[in-house]
């Protein structure tokens, strides 16, 4: 078989792979989103946008951006920065780009803040799209991951569901905190503090329901390491920018300390140090008839 026929073969195998994966992405998406609209996904949005809440009212630049798979789960309104960016795989209302999160279409170094939600557990290739989040965040941007902890009662159910073949949740790869933290400090990225919330996934009647509420409050109050969500809070560190910087200040210090040096004296021709050697015997005689 010719190189030329196999090309063809291989040529149309490309786009419906691609369509298998969107349709994943889609069908994952759409069952998040759907979890998110019942009770205990609008508490468990609730508890993230509080979390975020504490770092965004102090946090400044000019441009903040989201990255998730799903739609109309906001984080940033409380930022302060006017220009927000929600990105997802699919387009929807409050979504301003369409993009794959592996390959984001902005320059590095561009985007101050970056709000990553559940970017990292349903992508074939996490380590692509954090390194994608560390090329455009500006030298000392912030970085925001939330995801669901696999060391949980959340996380417990998420695998057991995720244990039968039809189920959609198979698909998902759940990332931990300590092993995002080693990832990001390959990276480059100084972790700054991790919270966490839903502890104790609230149901049962409304008596229960209240009660399982107060423990979960107060899990979140003390940020127990067993949260079923965390936002890891970490800084892009670029430390080979740093030394260029302190050396043109030490610089800078040193010229108006620095002394000029004299110049140098001519060297006298024989007619000068004769006269030199007169004036010099001249003086000499006068002191001693003084």
């Amino acid at each position: 078989m010719s190189a030329s026929r196999r090309l063809r073969q291989v040529e149309p195998a490309v786009p419906q792979m691609n369509r298998h994966m969107n349709t994943e992405c889609s069908d994952i998406s759409t069952r998040l989103e759907s979890w998110y609209a019942r009770d205990n996904g609008r508490y468990l949005l609730a508890c993230t946008q509080a979390a975020c809440r504490e770092f965004l009212d102090t946090s400044f630049g000019y441009h903040i951006l989201q990255l998730g798979i799903t739609r109309e789960q906001p984080l940033f309104d409380s930022s302060r920065i006017n220009h927000r960016i929600y990105c997802a795989a699919r387009p929807g209302q409050g979504i301003g780009l369409v993009a794959d999160a592996a390959e984001l279409p902005f320059d590095g170094d561009s985007i101050d803040i970056v709000i990553a939600h559940h970017s990292l557990e349903f992508t074939a290739n996490p380590h692509q799209v954090l390194r994608e989040i560390q090329r455009v965040l500006t030298p000392q941007g912030h970085l925001l991951v939330v995801g669901f902890n696999p060391h949980s009662l959340m996380g417990a159910n998420l695998y057991l569901r995720g244990l039968s073949r039809q189920s959609l949740w198979r698909r998902h790869s759940p990332v931990s905190e300590k092993r995002l933290t080693d990832w990001l400090r390959l990276l480059g990225c100084d972790v700054q503090c991790a919270r966490r919330c839903y502890a104790v996934p609230p149901f049962g009647g409304r008596k229960l329901r209240q009660w399982l509420l107060g423990c979960d409050a107060w899990s979140n109050r003390h940020n127990l390491p067993g949260g079923g969500i965390y936002i890891v809070h970490a800084i892009k560190q670029v430390g080979a920018l740093h030394k260029p910087r302190l050396q043109f200040l030490r610089r800078q210090r040193l010229m108006g300390l620095a002394v000029p040096k004299p110049a140098a004296a001519p060297s006298p021709t024989p007619a000068t140090a004769a006269r030199r050697g007169r004036a010099m015997v001249n003086s000499d005689a006068g002191n001693a008839a003084a």
